[in-house]
């Protein structure tokens, strides 16, 4: 099933993504209906719960035909008893039946939006880094809290108010046929003109409902980037704060004015279509005269029975058509929902790919070249390099030179155009991700921390851990001293993004959480930058001693961390121009030798600076 496009409603299906159109609209109505395949069962007691219920409500005026009919006019009490106690019954059986309806629908409803919930997360956990890189967080956040939340009313219970008003509308107006059909048409006549307006409206209700979700995750974006440590410290520092809330109110302003219009939209045409649902009843008795004084055999009791099925199909009718305009409205949010999981990764997981059993830790790169999208020329071209297990490569160049790059192509976090990428001769992309993940740590100059305590945040790369790895890693990354000194130790909570620490303490962090995976490769992409001088040198001489006998790859400005690698290479434009060990380049003169001069003047500028204390900006 899950490999048959039309059958599946996660699946990307990409005929239904060209540009908004009625076929685009119906595709989407397809794939709703797909959630509800694997529910079949229960819907089918929902409907025939539905049936219930409806030819429960229609026997109730013909009971009261019979009332207003027979037992009245004859006085016969004991028949009054039982139509009276059948009216109450079926009072109370069509609530009952309701009861169970809404339980078994709310049932569906949520399990339906938790597999919505969970395939769309999902498919965005598979999204290369390139897809985050051009895509706001508030923008992804919105479409899960904001689209996926507006949905649930939809496909909780407006499907099963859909079915049950428009089974309402069929009995009840087979019903009216059978009590008299003249009076039944005259009835009738309101709905051609109700279902075009409604339609019309629908379809406005629908573009407005796309723009407002837009213009919300606009405002979301704004919120989450705004209301971050970084963005509030970014406002007062520059003193920005009144046109981030002017900006802010602006966005808001036309949210509420969008909500405006999709209340409003098509309101005075339902003000004609209650009118003329309010007119009918008294057309009715007016017709019901004209026919009883031109000889009609129609009674009373037909016309009582027959005006009370009246307003039990106008109301379900009234609410069917309102449904429908909602369910137009909701499939702008279906659709959006929709591209996302249409949006296939960039990079995925082979079919029939494996893990490395035992990974030594041999790394090659072979004719890699990679550019980013829209790049005029390529970021990495034709790059050879072989690092053997158990060795250390350091990566130099200036900024732009696509150091960070090679990193990410081993890593796997982008793919690349031409060449290999291998771990002990297996290609990264034939790789699981899990096996690749297993064997490269990572740690970049943009640390990232849970906001939580530090052993939580080290004991994400490792849930098992004891408390006597996490104190022997933290040792390693030279923070284990920082950390005991809290008055909390390890169950300090570090913050949002670990603002409560300094940044070259994130770094320490960050590398002992990767240190505590002990992978066979270590990638350090200026795992460094945030450290005084006197702290990385510490550190490189902890780093030196866990090197051994794993493969390690420095990407560095400071030259200083990098002279003790085995290997060195500068790249230049994407290109390695330079290779060898440390003495070696220097003693070429050539483009290593510029930059450990001009390094040097950097860090002889640099010796007096610390890192600013944790003290200093924890609260």
């Amino acid at each position: 099933m899950r490999g048959d496009p039309a059958q599946d409603p996660f699946r990307p299906d990409r005929r239904t993504r060209p540009t908004p159109s009625t076929a685009t609209s119906r595709a989407d109505v397809a794939r709703v209906l797909r959630l509800f395949r694997p529910h079949v069962r229960t819907l089918s007691a929902v409907g025939a719960l539905i049936a219930l219920s409806a030819l429960a409500g229609v026997a109730a005026p013909f009971l009261l035909r019979e009332i207003v009919d027979v037992a009245l006019p004859t006085g016969d009490l004991r028949l009054l008893g039982w139509l009276v106690a059948g009216l109450l019954g079926i009072a109370a059986a069509t609530t009952a039946l309701d009861v169970v309806q809404g339980l078994l629908t709310t049932r569906v409803g949520q399990a339906v939006m938790h597999r919505l919930r969970v395939a769309l997360y999902t498919h965005l956990q598979r999204m290369s880094l390139g897809f985050f890189a051009r895509t706001r967080t508030g923008e992804v956040q919105s479409r899960i809290a904001n689209d996926v939340g507006a949905m649930q009313t939809v496909v909780t219970s407006t499907g099963a108010d859909l079915v049950s008003n428009l089974a309402t509308v069929v009995v009840t107006s087979v019903a009216m046929l059978a009590l008299d059909w003249r009076l039944a048409l005259l009835s009738f006549a309101v709905l051609p003109s109700s279902v075009w307006l409604n339609r019309r409206v629908g379809r406005m209700r629908r573009r407005i409902t796309a723009e407002r979700q837009r213009q919300m995750a606009e405002m979301s974006a704004t919120v989450e980037e705004t209301l971050s440590v970084s963005g509030i410290h970014l406002a007062r520092t520059t003193g920005r704060t009144p046109e981030v809330v002017e900006r802010f109110t602006r966005q808001s302003d036309e949210v509420a004015g969008l909500e405006v219009r999709s209340e409003m939209a098509g309101r005075w045409q339902w003000s004609l279509i209650t009118l003329t649902m309010a007119a009918v009843p008294a057309l009715t008795y007016l017709l019901g005269g004209w026919l009883r004084g031109s000889g009609s055999a129609l009674t009373i009791g037909t016309l009582v029975a027959l005006v009370t099925l009246q307003a039990q199909l106008f109301r379900p009718l009234g609410a069917l058509l309102r449904i429908v305009v909602r369910l137009h409205a909701s499939m702008a949010l279906f659709s959006r929902v929709f591209e996302y999981l249409d949006t296939p990764p960039e990079v995925v997981e082979r079919p029939g790919a494996r893990a490395l059993p035992r990974p030594r830790g041999h790394v090659e790169f072979r004719g890699v070249s990679f550019g980013y999208p829209g790049a005029e020329a390529p970021t990495v071209a034709g790059v050879d390099l072989d690092v053997p297990a158990g060795t250390s490569l350091a990566v130099v160049g200036a900024t732009g030179s696509g150091k960070t790059t090679l990193g990410y192509l081993l890593a796997r976090l982008y793919d690349t155009d031409d060449g290999q990428v291998l771990l002990d001769g297996v290609d990264v992309r034939d790789l699981t991700a899990r096996s690749l993940s297993d064997t490269v740590g990572v740690v970049t100059q943009e640390t990232f921390l849970l906001h939580a305590s530090v052993a939580e945040n080290l004991r994400f790369a490792k849930p098992d851990a004891t408390d006597a790895e996490l104190e022997r890693a933290a040792r390693a990354a030279q923070v284990h001293d920082l950390v005991a000194a809290l008055p909390q130790g390890y169950d300090t909570v570090v913050g949002e993004r670990g603002y409560r620490f300094s940044g070259g303490e994130k770094q320490r962090i960050a590398l002992a959480r990767t240190i505590l995976r002990d992978p066979p490769v270590l990638l350090l992409d200026e795992a460094t930058s945030a450290l005084d001088t006197r702290t990385e040198r510490a550190l490189s001489a902890a780093l030196g001693e866990l090197s051994a006998g794993r493969t390690t790859i420095t990407i560095a400005h400071r030259l200083s961390t990098v002279r003790g690698a085995d290997q060195v290479v500068v790249l230049d434009r994407g290109r390695v121009v330079e290779r060898g060990t440390h003495s070696e380049l220097l003693a070429r003169g050539g483009r290593y030798a510029e930059l450990v001069a001009a390094d040097g003047a950097r860090e002889d500028a640099g010796d007096a600076e610390d890192d600013v204390p944790a003290q200093a900006v924890r609260p």
